[in-house]
């Protein structure tokens, strides 16, 4: 079953669908007096005594007052520079005039929309919260009004069409802008182009819709405490209780997690699952199968055969075709190893219940008491051998080493948390500054909710060769120490840190010229494969041993016994999950590539297909509650499975005996993590490996586990 709650951390861990577009590309605006003397005065402002980040232009600690004027300036000279730009006369068209103007503008003003967008996330005031949001909105409707000039458009148009390239990076830029303006319509009549604005409305309307729909879903069901026989007094004492002392059950995330985890009881399970499967059922399903043929109407006028094409222009894998024979290939190597896990499975419930058919119901159930025996993992009392700093100080050592990196604490920084701790980043060997990086670790009110990275300034390189270094952010939602007693973390939230802190090296480690290609900025189906690659160094025992400490005297790490269980922890059913997940990639990725599709009757075929025999639970169809269908992931589910495939080819082929080995790790440096977006993915990888990336590896890794 899609997990709602999986869905919606993910897709609330990135940015929305219109802040992306600040947090992504900027504001366009050029570096100007006007501004420049507004940073300045705001800057003479600051506590004298606290550091300034010399070549850092983010700002913290900006007033709301100020972030509505800084807000209103960067417009006024983004404004300003695209009229500059379209007024340049296409027999005069340069480089000079059009486009380094233009990738200058986006590199010097990025950090100052961040100043004004960021507090948003992070700021202790809520009136400076408020005046962030304000701001953003305003530079996101700025910058989707800049994005639909046709007169900027002509003349990059008339650039482009001269042929004079000062490199392959910068080709490919103006490439980019050019596919950046024609999909948004610009090369079509002005009649079409308004045609393509109100279909993206109605699709956004929809979108919203759909999800809007589940939000305000309050359905529940009541059981009595028999019925609920498993699951914890302390989860049972959260429900709440109603007439003749029934316990009500909602269908949300967390309350149907532990239900089809924990019960004992099969009917429980069962019910809970069909009415989770039932919910928004009519009009959700309506309104998906109107958004599916918006977005092909959508398509199809921008000149792509389908949505699936639209999206996956601009996706490393390119076409519907290949996410299919991808999904497809996956499914089918997997399935001998799923139907291996699914008869174990089977014959723990027959142990336990009898003759009874084994349902999807059963699935987290018997994964569950599978894992408890099989494995002596404790993960309660695992936590107190990931005390936060040691934990912290495990992950610079092994990105230090294995990068050829030097990470320094600067103290006395101007911050807008005493929480938040500031680092600069220096190559090892040549001590050249690559960079900085905030983290502001801690949960407190108000603060964003979510784990992730926050680029604040993108590495460029200025039309006169001065390189501007980036900056990065990493929030999470850790808990502090308290009363002398040390922050633990549990394994998940380690995995988790080392992830997104595989995120700010990437970042940091960018070399593109162009900010467009930042070290965030890459192709989207690329962008989680370094980060997942560097989470294996979390269940390999000699660097596991490098972030684990037990909390009362840290010099003993976890033994080599627990390392092993947590390796194939990690893999256990994975056959099965898998499988689960790729249904609805191939669900998702039909509806987006073909025209008419019976949604209800797509999932009913591809659910015994896919799952090895198991049907759907009796009236429930998944399409009418999966969200990532709908908003975020359209026609790129399968792109969460796409990176974890790569990444494990990467790491079995490269790092697996080499964990800490710094020629490999300075080769995945600079080949991988230097381009940034400049160069083709698929280039990107190949040249790493020494062949193109291939599935087999992962295969042969879920094969061996078992």
């Amino acid at each position: 079953m899609e997990s709602e709650g999986n869905s919606e951390r993910k897709m609330n861990s990135k940015p929305k669908k219109g802040s992306k577009i600040v947090a992504l590309t900027g504001a366009a605006a050029l570096l100007s007096l006007a501004v420049s003397l507004a940073i300045t005065a705001i800057n003479n402002r600051r506590n004298s005594k606290k550091k300034a980040l010399p070549g850092c232009n983010f700002r913290v600690n900006l007033s709301a007052s100020e972030i509505l004027k800084l807000t209103d300036r960067i417009i006024a000279k983004s404004k300003e520079v695209h009229d500059a730009v379209a007024s340049v006369p296409f027999d005069k068209v340069t480089y000079k005039n059009v486009i380094s103007p233009l990738a200058e503008l986006e590199a010097q003003q990025f950090p100052w929309v961040q100043s004004c967008v960021v507090p948003k996330l992070v700021s202790t005031s809520d009136k400076v919260r408020k005046a962030s949001a304000e701001a953003e909105k305003k530079i996101d409707n700025h910058v989707s009004s800049c994005s639909k000039r046709e007169d900027v458009y002509l003349v990059v148009k008339a650039f482009a069409a001269k042929g004079e390239w000062m490199g392959p990076e910068a080709r490919r830029y103006v490439q980019c802008m050019i596919k950046d303006f024609e999909r948004n319509g610009l090369n079509l009549t002005a009649t079409k182009r308004e045609e393509v604005q109100r279909l993206r409305a109605q699709i956004d309307e929809l979108s919203f819709q759909y999800v809007q729909n589940l939000n305000d879903d309050n359905t529940f069901l009541l059981f009595s405490d028999n019925e609920l026989d498993g699951l914890p007094t302390e989860f049972l004492k959260t429900l709440e209780k109603v007439e003749n002392g029934m316990l009500k059950v909602t269908m949300k995330s967390h309350h149907v997690a532990a239900v089809l985890e924990l019960c004992k009881i099969g009917r429980t399970r069962k019910l809970v699952a069909m009415t989770y499967g039932k919910r928004c059922a009519k009009v959700n399903l309506s309104i998906l199968e109107d958004l599916v043929q918006v977005r092909h109407k959508f398509a199809r006028l921008l000149g792509y055969s389908n949505y699936a094409e639209y999206v996956l222009n601009l996706r490393m894998a390119k076409t519907s075709s290949k996410v299919l024979e991808f999904l497809e290939n996956i499914s089918s190597s997997l399935s001998e190893l799923a139907k291996e896990e699914l008869a174990v499975l089977k014959e723990l419930k027959k142990q336990e219940e009898g003759e009874l058919p084994f349902g999807v119901e059963d699935l987290m159930y018997y994964v569950k008491n599978v894992e408890q025996k099989d494995f002596d993992l404790d993960f309660g009392a695992l936590k107190q051998y990931f005390p936060v700093n040691l934990v912290l100080s495990g992950i610079f050592k092994i990105f230090q080493d294995l990068f050829g990196l030097r990470f320094e604490e600067i103290a006395d920084c101007d911050v807008w948390h005493s929480d938040v701790r500031v680092f600069s980043v220096f190559d090892l060997s040549s001590g050249e500054l690559l960079g900085y990086f905030y983290l502001d670790m801690y949960t407190r009110e108000g603060k964003y909710g979510q784990t992730c990275v926050v680029a604040l300034q993108n590495g460029s390189v200025a039309f006169n060769g001065a390189r501007q270094v980036p900056v990065a952010l990493l929030i999470s939602q850790l808990q502090k120490d308290i009363g002398g007693i040390p922050s633990l973390l549990r394994f998940s939230e380690v995995v988790s840190l080392l992830h997104e802190f595989g995120h700010v090296v990437q970042h940091l480690c960018n070399r593109a010229s162009f900010a467009r290609f930042s070290g965030l900025r890459v192709d989207s189906d690329f962008m989680e494969i370094p980060a997942k690659v560097l989470e294996n160094w979390c269940y390999e025992s000699f660097s596991l041993k490098l972030i684990s400490g037990f909390h009362q005297d840290i010099t003993k790490p976890i033994d080599d016994e627990i390392c092993r269980s947590l390796k194939r922890w990690r893999y256990s059913f994975s056959a099965l999950k898998l499988k689960q997940e790729v249904l609805y990639c191939l669900f998702d990725q039909i509806v987006h590539s073909a025209e008419n599709v019976d949604i209800v009757e797509l999932f009913k075929h591809l659910h015994p297909k896919v799952m090895l025999g198991l049907p759907m639970l009796e009236g429930t169809n998944p399409a009418s509650c999966f969200p990532r269908c709908a908003i975020g992931y359209e026609a790129a589910c399968y792109s969460g499975i796409w990176s974890e495939v790569f990444a494990a080819d990467i790491f079995t082929s490269k790092f697996r005996d080499s964990l800490l080995d710094q020629s490999v790790g300075m080769q995945f440096r600079t080949k991988v993590l230097a381009p940034g977006g400049a160069k083709d993915p698929v280039e990107i990888l190949s040249d790493f490996l020494g062949r193109e990336p291939s599935i087999q590896t992962f295969i042969d890794n879920k094969n061996i586990s078992l």
